[in-house]
């Protein structure tokens, strides 16, 4: 079955690549523009994640961004005949697709769901059959992206097109190769497929060359709370010859149009050698809004203003970190840190306020208010980069996470845009708020208490709250069944989410609830079998489910089973390890240290021969966000050496500096920041202060630290042979448990490695 579907892939493939080569070069190729990239930003390779085996892709996109921003814009592809029957790259970009249907200003960044892709732009040339022009062929050869700029040459449209973007506005620039009719087609109910935006509007004043457009998008998570709201104003720098518009019902002379297909198409007469520059400001309020957050951050400025302010706002970002490495390892190292400093989403406009969970207009006062938290994910990792490097985004997630309860009633677990999408489960917010209280950030760590116990209860259906929160109380697991699916799973996360609120509320002073969030993180060893040595479903009358250690989740999808119903995204096997929260307790459970170092070992030994693999297996995969953390659980097994192995086995065989190189969905930049720790060799323990030490494949680096200090890391003797750690110092002392705390970090100083070929 395996190597049939293998067959359908490359077949799949090679078939867009064949039909989609018919590839015309038009009239003359405009030049591409030179450009000077900064330091840090030069080494960012944004198609990194972009390719590759479909539902292994990174999911990422080489869209034009600023740092956190809402607007990236950028190429939405096709294969040939526009017609998609695999799942592919959800950012809208997949590399091996060889068309694109234009330029649309948002998605999310490496996730599993397909939103945004709003308002986008198509270039024309020529009489039109069709006022709403179909795909273009492009070839990668004449296609760039650098941090805060994407541009491609379209011969089919004559067209060398250009994108930059600020936080909340896009600057297009169309430079046109031919004496034809240049066009530039506005579909304001563009989205991620035909059920991607709804009740679309548009209206062009010809004689002020502006236009208005809204639509309400309706995609993967945008559709779970009844849609969001996203307004439009564009202006151009040419004079609009003549105006087409198309709907549904067909083409008509009108300046405006309406409904599920409404666009409209912005003739410009002979534009050769010349350039169209569209600016466009979108706002999720109102039409007002969304010019005044043009004006405000791109105002009068052109685009290669615009472009240099997106470039240095990327090189201020990336230069929080400046390593010493190999070419290879460098663009590697800063491409993660890019993917992971695209999201969250700035949400606040240009007057500081922001649609929130409510729907209604709110001030973001002191902060900026972010959403697009794919928190199941980034709880692991990502939101402690923020902490070390970038604090003040941290500090905005918080703010907003709190905002986001206060009108909704329970903390989101994955906020989309102003709503809940219920995607995934547990409370993974639970974990950030007690990290961040433990490394000194500032924020209401009462008011978030209060709410990660709302959080914690099945009092808000329909909402972010755990599902069986009475049933996980009552048995002290979830009981298969009685439980739809993922008992296994959400038993094991509740128990690690219950450790993190227990922290907390025993750092604030409350005695009695920590005792009992405390006893409750214990409810994992509930589903634990002591002869078969895994957690396994458990149903109410105390027996056990039917257990296939070597059955993932992922063949109940190809095969149509449901052996691992009990399971998230994986296996027993993958979930075996996650117990975060008490790893010595987990070590006795398997009998000690000597079985459990054997188990982990052999599971890191089945990761599959090639990243990224068709089957990822039932062993190791860092595509599983559950999975991530393994490699350190050596450490407190007593063998450093093997976490030492394994991280840079990781490092270098599951990240590369190709269209692939992320080994699965990057969810929010984790497993982008899972690289930029690892490679600095250390890695936090999520929902604790606490770092593990691993074995950095740099040869040193320098990270800006919150009051002015810097941490230098020194690695001496590093090299592909070299991964053992044969010392490790913190400003002279010894590390001798492999571990090391924030307060440790944050104060600064040098932490000294010294490698060596030998344990």
């Amino acid at each position: 079955m395996l190597r049939l579907l293998r067959y359908f892939i490359s077949l799949f493939i090679a078939f867009e690549m064949l039909f989609g080569s018919a590839y015309a070069r038009g009239d003359g190729k405009a030049a591409f523009p030179e450009y000077d990239v900064g330091e840090h930003s030069s080494y960012v390779n944004a198609f990194i994640g972009t390719g590759g085996i479909p539902w292994m892709c990174g999911m990422v996109s080489p869209a034009a961004c600023a740092p956190f921003g809402c607007v990236r814009v950028g190429p939405d592809t096709c294969p040939a005949g526009n017609s998609v029957n695999v799942k592919t790259n959800t950012s809208g970009y997949y590399y091996e697709y060889r068309h694109i249907l234009g330029f649309s200003l948002g998605r999310l960044s490496g996730t599993g769901a397909r939103d945004y892709e709003m308002f986008r732009v198509t270039p024309a040339a020529g009489k039109t059959l069709s006022a709403k022009p179909g795909p273009l062929a492009y070839s990668h050869k004449d296609e760039k992206a650098s941090p805060g700029y994407y541009a491609v040459y379209l011969p089919g449209a004559a067209a060398l097109c250009e994108m930059t973007a600020a936080s909340h506005a896009a600057a297009e620039r169309y430079t046109f190769a031919t004496d034809k009719e240049a066009a530039l087609y506005i579909d304001a109910c563009s989205g991620v497929d035909d059920d991607g935006a709804k009740d679309g509007r548009i209206a062009v004043d010809v004689s002020a060359n502006c236009l208005t457009a809204y639509c309400r998008l309706t995609g993967a998570f945008s559709d779970r709370y009844g849609g969001l709201p996203v307004y439009l104003y564009a202006e151009w720098d040419a004079p609009v010859t003549s105006v087409a518009a198309h709907t549904a019902e067909g083409d008509t002379d009108a300046a405006s149009a309406a409904g599920e297909e409404a666009g409209v198409l912005l003739r410009f007469g002979n534009q050769k050698g010349k350039s169209v520059t569209l600016r466009m400001g979108i706002s999720f309020l109102s039409y007002d809004n969304a010019k005044e957050n043009l004006l405000a951050e791109i105002g009068d400025r052109d685009f290669d203003a615009v472009r240099q302010a997106a470039a240095d706002a990327w090189e201020d970002r990336l230069s929080a970190v400046s390593v010493d490495a190999d070419d290879d390892v460098k663009t590697v190292f800063y491409t993660a840190l890019y993917h992971a400093m695209i999201m969250p989403t700035d949400f606040t406009e240009a007057d500081g306020t922001y649609r929130g969970f409510d729907g209604e207009a709110h001030a973001a006062e002191g902060y900026a208010y972010r959403t697009d938290i794919s928190l199941w994910d980034t709880a692991r990792c990502v939101h402690s980069l923020y902490t070390l490097i970038a604090p003040d985004a941290q500090n905005d997630c918080l703010q907003s996470l709190l905002a986001m309860a206060e009108q909704g009633g329970v903390l989101p677990r994955w906020p989309m845009g102003s709503g809940y999408t219920g995607s995934m489960f547990g409370n993974p917010a639970n974990l950030v708020f007690t990290e961040s209280y433990l490394k000194g950030l500032d924020f209401d760590a009462e008011a978030a208490y209060a709410y990660m116990k709302a959080s914690s209860t099945g009092e808000h259906p329909g909402k972010d709250c755990r599902e069986g929160a009475a049933l996980y109380e009552e048995y002290g697991y979830l009981p298969d069944d009685l439980t739809d699916r993922q008992s296994v799973s959400k038993t094991l996360e509740y128990a690690w989410e219950d450790a993190a609120t227990a922290t907390l509320a025993q750092a604030l002073g409350h005695e009695d609830e920590a005792a009992l969030y405390r006893e409750r993180s214990t409810y994992y060893k509930n589903l634990w079998d002591p002869d078969a040595k895994y957690f396994r479903a458990k149903n109410s009358d105390g027996s056990w489910g039917k257990l296939y250690p070597q059955h993932s989740s992922f063949y109940d999808d190809i095969f149509g089973t449901k052996l691992s119903k009990p399971y998230c995204e994986g296996s027993a096997r993958h979930w075996r390890w996650s117990v975060q929260q008490d790893i010595p307790a987990l070590i006795e459970l398997f009998g000690g240290k000597e079985t459990f170092v054997k188990e982990l070992n052999k599971f890191m030994e089945d990761a599959s021969c090639g990243s990224p693999a068709v089957d990822p297996g039932t062993g190791y995969w860092i595509g599983n966000q559950h999975d991530i953390h393994t490699p350190y659980l050596f450490i407190d097994a007593g063998r450093p050496d093997l976490t030492q192995k394994w991280v840079r086995w990781t490092l270098s065989e599951r990240f590369s500096n190709d269209i692939d190189g992320l080994d699965g969905n990057d969810d929010g930049g984790t497993l982008s920041a899972w690289y930029a720790f690892s490679a600095l060799g250390f890695y936090p323990v999520a929902g604790t202060d606490r770092y593990w030490i691993g074995s950095p494949c740099v040869d040193g680096a320098e990270l800006a630290l919150p009051g002015g200090k810097t941490l230098t890391v020194t690695v001496a003797d590093q090299s592909p042979k070299n991964v053992y750690v044969s010392s490790v110092t913190l400003n002279g002392e010894p590390l001798t448990d492999f571990t090391v705390t924030h307060a440790q970090l944050a104060e600064g100083g040098t932490l000294a490695f010294t490698m060596s070929a030998k344990p």
